[in-house]
C-alpha cells in the first residue's frame, strides 16, 4: 500500500523525534514527514552535556544525530525554533507558534520533559541553572572554571556528572541532596556509598539530608544557597538537578490519555490511533515487571521512536528490549540494566576498592536489575537474564570467583 500521500508531523527535535524522522525514511515511508523543534538547532546527542561537552564547550563535543544537510536531503521539512502551542484532535490540526497550521495523518509527540524548577525565594536570580539543553550546558560551562565554586542541587546521576565535569576544569563543588544518601530514589545502598567516597577523594564536598530553602544574592547574582535550618552554602553558581517532568501538556489538552507522561501501548501509541509518543514525555509498558513507567534515557527514546515509526510503515514491531542506562563520571562508567522493582536481595560481585564490581537486584532467584560499575560483562551478562528470566543461584552470583556462565541455576 502506498503512503506517499500520507503526512507525518514530529513534535519535538530530540533524540526520539529526530530518530524517528531518520527511521521513517530508512523504513521506506515516502509521504510527509514535518520535523518541528523548540530548540534552534538540529537533533543533538545530550548525554554530553554534562560531560565533555561542558568540559570542552559546543565545538568540541557537538555531536549531531544526524549531519546538518541529513533532513533536506532526505526530504524531510526540519522546523526548528518553532514550537508546538495547541493540538485539535478532530481536525487533525497542530497549531504553531509562527501561526501556521499543519495538518497530519499521523502525528508523533516527541517533546521531551523540563527540568523541575526549585519554588523557593531567590531561584530567579541569575548563575541559578538548570541542564537540558545545549544553551543551558553553554551557560553552565561559562561559570564553571578555577576559583569559582558550584553548588550543585540534586545528588542524581546528572548532578555528580557535573559536578566531576566541574572538578575537572578547577572549580569548587559542593553537592546538596534532600535525601541521607546519594542517588537515593534510583541506586542502592553500595552504590550511593561508592560514589560518596569517590567523589570526596576527588574535593567534592556534600550536605547530605539538606533541603535548600533559598538563594541569596548580590547585584541580581547568587551567592549563596540558603538551607533549611538556617545554614548558608557560599556559591558562584548553582545547579538545580532534582529531575525533570514531561512535556505532557499539548496531549493532555488535547484529551489524550496521560498519567505524568503519555500513556503508550507498545507500538508507542496513544489512546487516539493516529497519535503517537516517544520518548521521556511518555508513561509506557514494561512486560518484563508488568507496569506503566516514564523513562529518561537515550535507549528508550531509540527503542519508542522504532515502534512508531514501524507502526506507521506497517513494519513488524522491533524486538521488546530491556531498559539500561548509563553515567560516566571521571574514570568510570556505570551501566545500568533494568529497574529495582519488588527486590527482595540484593547482591555485590566484586571489590568497590578496586573500582570494579557490580550489584545484583533479585526478586526470588530471577534478576532485576544490574548496576555494573567498569564491569561491562556483567553488566551484558546481567541484562541478558533480566530479558530471559532464567533463574539464577544467588551464592555463586555473589562469588566473582564463580564464572559468569555457571551461575545459571
Amino acid at each position: 500500500m502506498s503512503r506517499s500521500n500520507l503526512k507525518v508531523v514530529i513534535l519535538g527535535a530530540g533524540h526520539a523525534g529526530g530518530t524517528a524522522a531518520a527511521l521513517l525514511r530508512q523504513f521506506g515511508f515516502d509521504g510527509d514527514v514535518t520535523l518541528v523543534g523548540e530548540e534552534p538547532i538540529a537533533p543533538y546527542h545530550r548525554p554530553p552535556l554534562s560531560k565533555a561537552w561542558l568540559r570542552t564547550g559546543l565545538e568540541g563535543a557537538w555531536l549531531p544525530l544526524k549531519p546538518v544537510d541529513f533532513y533536506a536531503g532526505h526530504g524531510i521539512d526540519f522546523r526548528p525554533g518553532v514550537l508546538a502551542e495547541k493540538l485539535t484532535r478532530l481536525t487533525k490540526a497542530v497549531h504553531l507558534s509562527t501561526g501556521e497550521v499543519l495538518t497530519y495523518d499521523f502525528l508523533i509527540i516527541a517533546t521531551g520533559a523540563r527540568p523541575i524548577k526549585l519554588a523557593v525565594p531567590g531561584s530567579d536570580l541569575a548563575g541559578v541553572l538548570a541542564l537540558r539543553t545545549a544553551d543551558d550546558a553553554e551557560r553552565l560551562r561559562a561559570v564553571i572554571k578555577a576559583g569559582q565554586r558550584l553548588a550543585v542541587i540534586g545528588g542524581g546521576y546528572v548532578g555528580l556528572e557535573v559536578a566531576a565535569s566541574a572538578r575537572a576544569l578547577g572549580a569548587e563543588v559542593v553537592v546538596i541532596e534532600r535525601e541521607r544518601r546519594l542517588l537515593a530514589r534510583v541506586a542502592g545502598k553500595d552504590l550511593s556509598a561508592f560514589f560518596l567516597d569517590y567523589h570526596r577523594e576527588r574535593g567534592v564536598s556534600f550536605e547530605l539530608g539538606a533541603a535548600v530553602s533559598g538563594f541569596e544574592g548580590h547585584d541580581g547574582r547568587v551567592t549563596s544557597v540558603k538551607l533549611d535550618g538556617g545554614g548558608t552554602i557560599a556559591c558562584t553558581a548553582a545547579l538545580i538537578g532534582i529531575g525533570a517532568a514531561p512535556n505532557d501538556e499539548i496531549a493532555r489538552d488535547a484529551g489524550l490519555d496521560t498519567a505524568g507522561g503519555v500513556i503508550v501501548d507498545l507500538e508507542a501509541r496513544t489512546t487516539d490511533p493516529a497519535i503517537f509518543a516517544i520518548g521521556d514525555v511518555t508513561r509506557r509498558p514494561m512486560p518484563i515487571y508488568d507496569r506503566m513507567f516514564r523513562m529518561e534515557s537515550v535507549p528508550n527514546a531509540l527503542e519508542q521512536a522504532k515502534q512508531a515509526a514501524s507502526a506507521i510503515v506497517g513494519r513488524a514491531p522491533p524486538p521488546s528490549e530491556v531498559p539500561w542506562q548509563w553515567s560516566d563520571q571521571y574514570d568510570l562508567k556505570l551501566q545500568i540494566a533494568g529497574y529495582p522493582f519488588d527486590v527482595d536481595r540484593v547482591l555485590l560481585r566484586g571489590e568497590p576498592a578496586n573500582a570494579r564490581f557490580s550489584v545484583f537486584h533479585l526478586r526470588g532467584d530471577q534478576v532485576q536489575c544490574v548496576e555494573a560499575l567498569n564491569s561491562p560483562q556483567d553488566f551484558i551478562f546481567g541484562k541478558q537474564l533480566i530479558a530471559s528470566r532464567e533463574s539464577v543461584d544467588p551464592g555463586k552470583l555473589g562469588d566473582p570467583g564463580i564464572a559468569l556462565k555457571e551461575i545459571a541455576a
